[in-house]
């Protein structure tokens, strides 16, 4: 099991740098189904489930992680299927955070 869902995200504050493509590669292994779109500088992967209860479970499932880890992804719901994108405003790309509440997220379904 990863590292990554023993960590809490961090504040990070403007002018923090971004993660560079070499760390975000690595970081992409420890989350299964996530990609990473370099024109958006976002982490994103398709849920899918049986049913829209289902879904909706999901997605307040990612809420309760977002708000106790303080850090929010943008979500894309629809009856059968839930969108889940991060990125670190803060640092204008992809941080360590979005690997961790990624992690996380991904162990709901296991």
């Amino acid at each position: 099991m990863t590292l990554l869902l023993e960590k809490h995200c961090q504040e990070l504050p403007s002018g923090t740098p971004a993660l560079t493509s070499d760390a975000i590669e690595r970081f992409l292994e420890e989350v299964e189904g996530y990609a990473f779109d370099s024109g958006e500088k976002s982490i994103s992967r398709r849920y899918e489930f049986s049913n829209y209860y289902e879904t909706m479970a999901f997605v307040n499932a990612v809420a309760f992680i977002a708000h106790r880890e303080d850090h929010h992804p943008d979500l894309e719901v629809s009856y059968k299927t839930c969108r889940v994108t991060y990125s670190t405003h803060s640092v204008g790309g992809i941080s360590e955070n979005d690997f961790i509440c990624a992690a996380k997220i991904n162990a709901l379904l296991r």
